[in-house]
C-alpha cells in the first residue's frame, strides 16, 4: 500500500479513470465529489455510482451556495445562459478547480493523505487554465508552504487526449456507461453540449464502442 491518496471524482470518464488507476496503483483512495451549484447535478450520483463500484469511500461536500457566485457567468450553472455545442468562455467555471483542490487538500491534511489528484488532461489544457500543469504545479506550492507539509496534487494524465484516457480505463474495466459527461441534467446524455461533443469524438478517437445512450 501506497498510502492515503484524495481523489476529486466528477462521475465523468476522466476522473473516473483517474480513481480506478490511482488505487490500481496500491493507493488507499479517498473520494470528493462536488455539488457547486451546477445544472448537472446528475454527476454526483454518477461518482457515487462508480465509487460505490470500485469501493471508493466518498464524500459529497456540498457547495451549492456558490451557484450565487457563478450566475451571470457560467452556463453550467445557470439555466438562463444558452448552453454551447462548442468550447466558449461562458462554460468555464471560474478558479473551479483551485476551489475543489484547496478543500482536497483540507481533507488530505486532516486524514494524513499524502497526495491529490484530479482528472485534468491534454484536451482540455489549452481551453482551461486550472487544467494546465503550471497551475497545479504552482498550487501545489501553495498547499506545501499552507500546510507545512510535504503534500503533492497531481494530474496523472495532464499530457494525454481524452481518447488515450479512455483505452487507459477500458484496460481497467471501467464502466464508461456508468460515467456522466453532459452539461445538462436529463434523463440520458443531451449530444449536443461541448462536453457531449468531446466525449462522442473521444470514443471515435479511442476505437472504442460508445456505451453512453444520447437524446441526439
Amino acid at each position: 500500500m501506497r498510502g492515503k491518496a484524495i481523489v476529486i471524482m466528477s462521475g465523468g470518464p476522466d476522473s473516473s479513470t483517474v480513481a480506478c488507476y490511482v488505487k490500481k496503483e496500491g493507493y488507499e483512495v479517498h473520494g470528493l465529489a462536488f455539488d457547486y451549484g451546477q445544472i448537472a447535478r446528475k454527476e454526483v450520483e454518477h461518482a457515487k455510482i462508480i465509487a460505490n463500484r470500485f469501493q471508493i469511500p466518498l464524500k459529497v461536500i456540498d457547495l451549492s451556495s456558490l451557484k450565487q457566485i457563478f450566475k451571470g457567468a457560467t452556463a453550467l450553472c445557470d439555466e438562463e445562459i444558452p448552453m454551447p455545442a462548442s468550447f466558449e468562455q461562458r462554460i468555464i467555471v471560474p478558479f473551479r478547480n483551485a476551489i475543489f483542490l484547496s478543500i482536497a487538500v483540507s481533507y488530505a491534511n486532516s486524514i494524513g493523505a499524502s497526495v491529490v489528484f484530479y482528472g485534468a488532461q491534454g484536451d482540455d489544457a489549452s481551453f482551461y487554465p486550472d487544467c494546465r500543469k503550471e497551475f497545479f504545479e504552482t498550487f501545489q506550492k501553495s498547499a506545501q508552504s499552507g500546510t507545512g507539509s510535504g503534500i503533492r496534487v497531481e494530474a496523472p494524465f495532464h499530457g494525454k487526449k481524452k481518447s488515450e484516457i479512455l483505452r487507459i480505463g477500458e484496460k481497467l474495466d471501467l464502466p464508461y456507461e456508468l460515467t456522466w459527461s453532459c452539461y445538462l441534467g436529463g434523463a440520458k446524455h443531451c449530444g449536443r453540449c461541448e462536453s457531449c461533443l468531446n466525449r462522442k469524438k473521444a470514443f471515435a478517437e479511442a476505437g472504442i464502442i460508445d456505451p453512453t445512450s444520447y437524446e441526439s
